[in-house]
């Protein structure tokens, strides 16, 4: 059996396994690669080369980029400036989201895109109580369609720009493509907003995203701060030096009392003699507390503050929660209490209701409502002593926006953008760039960085290559072509339009639209030569049905990417996929013969 016959067997295989959705998509990617050596169609080192293409690299440069502009607050400001300006109608955030999508496609390829805006379109999706996969799968779709907007949109545009400039009738205009990429746009935008709720999965991820984005007010709603406290450090001249506690004089102060008071290593005391830097929590009127603060000459190193106020981008709240055999069990603790050099516990809760100032011995299922610097919080999530109720790097990333490196974060993305534009570089090395420029300016952590890469994504894109390039070099995709080229004959231009919309549309599912146009742009030249037929529309609708990768989720990088988030099944893409690329076809069928005549 001959090479092409054993690779269209494996092909053939491997989408059956795909669609049977009991193995993990990437394990049957690599279970594809290894049939392929084990067949002899392809050597070791083939085999293994999809790991290192380039495509492989700048799809895992894309999620760092992506973590840096989510993780700096970014992607919550954005989301703020979307619903403020969109409302939280699902039809007009879909509709903004996917324009968004279709602009960004066009300007730094569809898969940085879907990555950039993938975080956003998440949070968002839960924030107005509708499942992801409601939005992500027309996101991708709508940003598929502005790949075709202008010539540096997708490679493939490149790829039917030269070979129509190598066949003699020129290179395409920079700007022609947005004749058909417009009406693909606003048809595929209508397609998935109409029919998108019906077609769409209700599908929940494994891992659902929580909205954190209103945490302050939540916190606010469970924890009484109404008073609020004051934490006033004791100076060198205060006449309270070598006083106990209870020997304060708070009379002439009405409604002033203190709530605990620390030493200047934060240990609680009871009664012993004030020192230089003992901190005294006190809670009243503003008022009265200013007047003892003077009178006093205390130092005020803390004010009264609601949840709201102290959430800012240094700093900012989360709950802690007493475990079973905590070392804090049996510890004192007050409101206006440190807890080490950068942390304050605020509140105190026991079995869902405040304890009030009054100072709490700790027992097991406590409740804490801690602040301090965002960096001592995220030094919590590595206590054992406590347990945290949520993330505080997801709470900064959603509750704060626009954090304190967001401007670096987006001034590396915009060099990206300018780098994968005009094409000075590279994609991948583009972005390779703006990866190493995130951990470079600490936007995000090395571990960050390598915990952001879906290396699921990357095992199944470095797995199915070499199966795109056994197709190619091994004539299987040849065989396919020829035998509908021969079925249309000549005379018929719309039926040989149509005959390879389908077999591109058809390879575009299981193998890249980058290969299957690499694949079948110089049979459709032959067959507009053979068939006395312009090459232009030829492969304009080349380009149209390379971009049309619509049914799976292995058909391109940025399908693969929302499968994950939006928990779609790899059965879920078709659905809407079909009538999607039906309206490419009639699109495509109409007007491509009116621009470029046959």
């Amino acid at each position: 059996m001959d090479d092409g016959t054993l690779s269209l067997i494996i092909l053939g295989l491997t989408v059956a396994v795909f669609v049977w959705n009991r193995l993990p998509v990437d394990v049957v990617a690599l279970l594809a690669a290894l049939a392929l050596w084990v067949t002899g169609v392809l050597g070791f080192t083939e085999v293994l080369a999809g790991f290192g293409d380039p495509v492989v690299i700048f799809i895992a440069a894309l999620f760092v980029v992506s973590e840096g502009i989510d993780s700096t607050g970014v992607t919550a400001w954005a989301g703020q400036a979307i619903v403020r300006y969109a409302g939280t109608t699902r039809t007009r955030l879909l509709l903004a989201v996917t324009v968004l999508c279709a602009v960004l496609s066009a300007l730094i390829t569809l898969n940085g895109a879907v990555a950039a805006l993938l975080p956003l379109v998440v949070m968002l999706a839960v924030r107005i109580g509708q499942p992801p996969s409601r939005m992500l799968m027309p996101l991708t779709f709508a940003g598929s369609a502005g790949s075709l907007l202008m010539l540096t949109g997708t490679p493939v545009n490149i790829i039917v720009s030269e070979a129509a400039a190598d066949a003699g009738e020129g290179a395409f205009p920079f700007f022609s493509f947005a004749l058909v990429g417009v009406p693909l746009v606003v048809g595929t935008i209508a397609v998935s907003v109409l029919l998108g709720h019906r077609l769409l999965p209700a599908a929940r991820p494994a891992h659902p995203t929580v909205d954190l984005a209103l945490h302050a007010e939540t916190l606010d709603v469970h924890y009484t701060l109404d008073d609020g406290f004051y934490r006033l450090r004791v100076r060198e001249l205060s006449p309270l030096l070598g006083r106990g506690v209870r020997e304060v004089d708070l009379t002439p102060y009405p409604g002033v009392s203190i709530v605990g008071v620390q030493d200047s290593d934060g240990q609680y005391r009871v009664d012993e003699a004030l020192a230089v830097d003992d901190v005294l929590v006190v809670t009243g009127p503003a008022e009265q507390v200013r007047r003892m603060t003077a009178d006093s000459r205390l130092a005020v190193s803390m004010t009264p503050a609601g949840v709201d106020d102290l959430m800012s981008r240094e700093t900012g709240v989360v709950e802690a929660v007493i475990p079973p055999r905590s070392a804090l069990v049996g510890e004192t603790v007050f409101p206006g209490m440190h807890r080490g050099p950068d942390l304050v516990i605020v509140a105190v809760q026991r079995m869902g209701k405040d304890r009030g100032n009054k100072p709490t011995q700790l027992a097991e299922g406590d409740a804490l409502l801690v602040h301090g610097g965002w960096s001592a919080l995220d030094e919590l999530t590595r206590d054992r002593d406590v347990l945290l109720v949520d993330s505080p790097e997801l709470v900064r990333r959603q509750a704060v926006p626009w954090g304190p490196k967001a401007s670096i974060a987006v001034a590396i993305l915009a060099a990206m953008v300018v780098l994968l534009a005009t094409g000075v570089v590279p994609p991948a090395m583009a972005g390779l760039l703006a990866a190493l420029a995130m951990v470079l300016t600490r936007v995000v952590r090395p571990a960050q960085a390598y915990r952001a890469i879906s290396w699921q994504i990357v095992v199944l894109i470095g797995g199915l290559i070499p199966l795109s390039a056994a197709i190619g070099s091994s004539g299987g995709a040849d065989r396919i072509a020829d035998l509908i080229i021969d079925a249309v004959g000549p005379g018929h231009p719309y039926l040989l339009l149509l005959a390879l919309f389908a077999l591109t549309a058809l390879l575009g599912q299981v193998v890249s639209n980058t290969a299957t146009v690499l694949i079948v742009a110089p049979i459709a030249v032959a067959a507009a030569h053979g068939t006395g037929t312009s090459v232009k529309p030829v492969l304009m609708l080349i380009a149209v049905a390379g971009a049309a990768s619509l049914l799976t989720p292995i058909s391109t990088p940025a399908n693969m990417m929302i499968m994950s988030p939006a928990g779609y099944r790899f059965g879920d893409y078709w659905k809407l996929g079909l009538p999607v690329m039906a309206w490419w076809l009639l699109t495509a069928l109409i007007i491509i013969p009116l621009v470029w005549s046959f």
